[in-house]
């Protein structure tokens, strides 16, 4: 029998997201092939058990929106305690300094740090590009590879700076002949359609106020044709609303419209100010929203209706956001972070810990357009996220899903992805992590000097 043959049960956790798996799974290759009902044991053969009685049962959990570079930039003095447009002019500057080796020490700690958190697929905007960074997308995807995430990787542009009203230097902005040339490079050398992809391209021109209309429309164009989805920053402060009606004498909404953006292909990153008719819209077309909890508290960017897009049709995923504005890479966190900054909107009765961890996995899942991951029911991927409760924090709860985000857990005991244990016991497996911090370190004061 060859090992993508074999089958192993995880059987009987301690609880479980879903209900109709409550006595576990059966895993074969990178597949589950079995719900298992509590109580019961699987109808299919089983060749290996894995014991779960210690351990919560998730879906793995989905990121749908990261910048990986700026894991070297976090808490960093002359960005702290700034809203959104002076924060980044006080980093734009550093960030053009980004080399490759950077970028691959960065992606790689970013990558570790959400697996180690239960993340089994990762979703990065880059949008740095200059004369020492012109590779980013390809590291990144040799990243993943190598520590074996699910990946949906999007090639970002800026073509608006400084000189032509937008915030970043001229020294990241790109032409769009370069822009859109690059992007259908990387789709057709690395992005895997059907169920199952390890590796997911989609096009994401960075926000309003730092690319031009002509290239917003040329890759709405450029996705369509090639199947891939869209993303981008969109109402995330009202000097975006400002800067938009100045610009283009519209809202930003009614300017991603125009610009051929507003489809079940886009999902946006903060949709934090939108209204009520703005709300329906975005169901209408089915456009997702990945919410970032914490980066929007610590830049003061304000509440996300997520119930409210939700009701309306909109798939609403969770985000860590970049690591400059967070200031980690922590999706189990982020979950708790989403239930109470949820709760300063919303009463108790109508926004639980089931609601936050649907969209950290299924709601993520829809946001990346994909149907095989994101739950536990039969035929879809084998990514798993175990969590034990064995610290001193839920000493005493009674119950484990609910303790997961209330206590506040920020590490899963047991990662799989796509069938392969990728954490166990809490460390991913094949990394020195100490080594990885060190050199992380290092790159990320050798990129401060250099200003």
């Amino acid at each position: 029998m060859t090992e993508t043959q074999r089958t192993l049960w995880i059987r009987h956790p301690l609880a479980c997201s879903d209900d109709a798996a409550a006595g576990g799974v059966v895993v074969q290759g990178q597949r589950i092939i079995e719900a298992v009902p509590a109580g019961h044991r699987p109808d299919a053969h089983v060749d290996e058990v894995f014991d779960a009685s210690a351990h919560v049962l998730l879906p793995g959990l989905v990121n749908t929106h990261h910048h990986f570079y700026q894991t070297l930039t976090r808490a960093y003095s002359p960005a702290l305690d700034k809203p959104l447009f002076p924060w980044l002019t006080s980093l734009y500057d550093v960030w053009a300094n980004l080399d490759e080796a950077q970028l691959a020490l960065a992606s790689e700690l970013a990558m570790v740090e959400l697996l180690m958190s239960g993340c089994t697929t990762v979703a990065d905007h880059h949008y740095v590009f200059s004369g020492a960074l012109t590779h980013a997308i390809d590291i990144q995807v040799e990243t993943a590879r190598r520590l074996g995430v699910r990946a949906t990787l999007t090639r970002g542009s800026m073509s608006l700076g400084r000189d032509d009203g937008g915030l970043p230097p001229q020294s990241v902005v790109q032409d769009e002949t370069t822009i859109l040339d690059d992007s259908q490079r990387l789709i057709d050398r690395y992005h895997e359609p059907g169920d199952g992809a390890m590796i997911h391209l989609a096009l994401a021109p960075c926000s309003p106020f730092s690319v031009n209309r002509e290239l917003m429309e040329a890759t709405a164009r450029l996705a369509e044709t090639n199947g891939v989805r869209l993303h981008t920053h969109l109402a995330e402060t009202e000097d975006e609303t400002d800067f938009c009606r100045r610009q283009f004498g519209m809202r930003p909404l009614d300017y991603l419209d125009a610009c051929g953006w507003l489809s079940d292909r886009t999902w946006l990153a903060h949709g934090i100010h939108f209204d009520d008719d703005e709300i329906a819209r975005l169901g209408r077309a089915g456009t997702g929203i990945a919410h970032c909890p914490s980066s929007n508290m610590v830049l003061g960017s304000g509440l996300c209706r997520t119930l409210e897009l939700e009701a309306a049709g909109a798939p609403v995923g969770l985000a860590v956001d970049g690591s400059a504005s967070n200031d980690h890479s922590n999706l189990a966190e982020e979950m708790r972070q989403a239930l109470l900054l949820g709760r300063l909107r919303y009463s108790p009765e109508t926004l639980s810990h089931q609601t936050v961890i649907r969209w950290a996995t299924q709601g993520s899942a829809r946001c990346l357009g994909r149907t095989d991951i994101g739950g536990l029911a039969p035929g879809q991927q084998a990514d798993l996220a175990l969590f034990r409760l064995d610290e001193a924090r839920f000493s005493g709860a009674e119950n484990p899903l609910a303790a997961l985000l209330l206590c506040g857990a920020h590490r899963a005991d047991r990662v799989m992805v796509a069938g392969h244990w990728r954490v166990t016991d809490g460390m991913p497996r094949g990394i020195d992590l100490e080594a990885l911090m060190a050199r992380h370190d290092a790159a990320a004061r050798r990129l401060r000097h250099a200003l």
